[in-house]
């Protein structure tokens, strides 16, 4: 279904002064620079200051969970934002890429108390992805920055 009217605003971020940083697969690379755009759009529209979303590119989405567990290892970061696309093949191969990943950025946050949010798009075919990462389907990108913002508030709580 398309979406209709423009998007829900963006939760505000309560401590602006924060760092993140979005995890980016680069197979797939132009979808995954939409992605990322989303992701930067609506971080500043949530409040976070120009310079506070910080990047790291990995080959593919099989290395996102262990670039967000160093990301968030390092205590720097409110949130880290898993980003990506996995576009389905004629092989088992796709299955297993995206429980591993699924799986893996799930363990990040578990076993490190740093929210990490799931922007990686897992697509039958690439018109599926185009429409999910700024197309008419929305985008994934500004999905799991909003899951961020609301996932630091949350945290930051508790601290």
């Amino acid at each position: 279904m398309a979406r209709i009217g423009p998007p829900p605003p963006a939760p505000r971020l309560e401590h602006p002064g924060v760092r993140m940083v979005a995890v980016i697969a680069g197979f797939h690379r132009d979808l995954s620079e939409r992605l990322l755009q989303g992701t930067a759009d609506r971080l500043r529209e949530a409040g976070l200051p120009d310079g506070h979303l910080e990047e790291a590119w990995v080959p593919g989405a099989f290395e996102l969970p262990l670039a967000a567990r160093s990301m968030a290892l390092r205590r720097r970061y409110a949130a880290v934002i898993a980003l990506g696309v996995v576009i389905r093949g004629e092989t088992a191969h796709f299955d297993h890429i995206c429980s591993a990943a699924s799986h893996g950025l799930m363990r990040v946050g578990l076993e490190t108390g740093v929210p990490c949010t799931f922007g990686l798009l897992t697509t039958e075919d690439r018109p599926q992805a185009e429409a999910r990462s700024g197309g008419d389907k929305g985008n994934a990108g500004s999905d799991a920055a909003d899951a961020a913002v609301v996932m630091a508030n949350l945290v930051a709580e508790g601290r």
